[in-house]
């Protein structure tokens, strides 16, 4: 079993990694291999709307978007984290996400999907709505935890913490395995 998990910050070791590494210790705890894909720095364009995904199967903007793509193909569950950027998720993810539902939209159906955002302290909801629509209109079940999927900090330090969000982060990756296993009909704890 193995679990995608895509870092949407800028920062690669930053807040939002820190709480991918404590769901990817989740996972790896209840039976699933995981592997963080950091995307932040990437320059991920805009999505063109021009459609010849449709044709071709795949974006025509070759910047990464296409070979992740094939990894969450094969990949039994995936998790997106964004930091908090103006009560939104990064600039970057939006780009990314976009281009990857209307491109491989198709093949991600059905596969569970979790989310979770860092902020220092505000626009956590309203970051985490807009990741949550991505997943939902696309029929993937959503994994939740034990409470909202965000952790609170400036720094990795300070995400760490913040125990509460870091119990929910751990939360999230032993719901994801649960559900992954469910659906592969593998015994469940």
């Amino acid at each position: 079993m193995k679990v995608i998990l895509i870092n949407g910050s800028p920062h690669e070791r930053g807040c939002t990694y820190t709480a991918l590494f404590e769901v990817a210790g989740g996972l790896n705890d209840h039976g699933a291999d995981a592997e963080i894909i950091h995307i932040g720095t990437h320059g991920i364009a805009g999505c063109r709307g021009c459609f010849a995904c449709r044709k071709l199967g795949k974006c025509v903007i070759d910047d990464g978007v296409n070979e992740i793509a094939e990894k969450l193909k094969v990949a039994d569950g995936m998790i997106i984290g964004s930091p908090v950027y103006f009560a939104s998720p990064s600039g970057s993810l939006i780009s990314f996400l976009d281009r990857l539902y209307a491109a491989h939209g198709n093949s991600l159906m059905y596969k569970p999907c979790g989310c979770i955002v860092s902020a220092r302290r505000a626009g956590t909801t309203a970051a985490l709505e807009v990741l949550h629509k991505y997943p939902m209109v696309n029929e993937q079940p959503l994994v939740s935890s034990s409470y909202w999927c965000m952790v609170h900090g400036n720094t990795p330090d300070e995400v760490r913490d913040d125990t509460e969000g870091m119990q929910i982060a751990y939360n999230l990756g032993r719901n994801m395995a649960w559900m992954v296993k469910a659906l592969l009909n593998v015994p469940c704890p």
